[in-house]
């Protein structure tokens, strides 16, 4: 199995998105690399966070909280 690469993630940088763990908190992607989204909060790009595709939620995605 091969590693994915920079041309077949889902999410591109610039895109702006929420995680599962804190989905109120606005993120940006920054870059891929790895299997590994970078992300910065919105407004605050000193705090920088390291996701994997799996505990993102997509733009416009509802969430269900239980």
């Amino acid at each position: 199995m091969r590693d994915r690469n920079q041309k077949d993630n889902i999410y591109t940088e610039g895109t702006f998105i929420t995680a599962n763990d804190n989905p109120g908190l606005k993120l940006i992607i920054t870059k891929y690399c790895q299997r590994i989204y970078y992300c910065n909060v919105v407004g605050n790009e000193s705090r920088q966070f390291a996701y994997f595709e799996r505990d993102l939620i997509a733009p416009g995605q509802a969430i269900n909280l239980k």
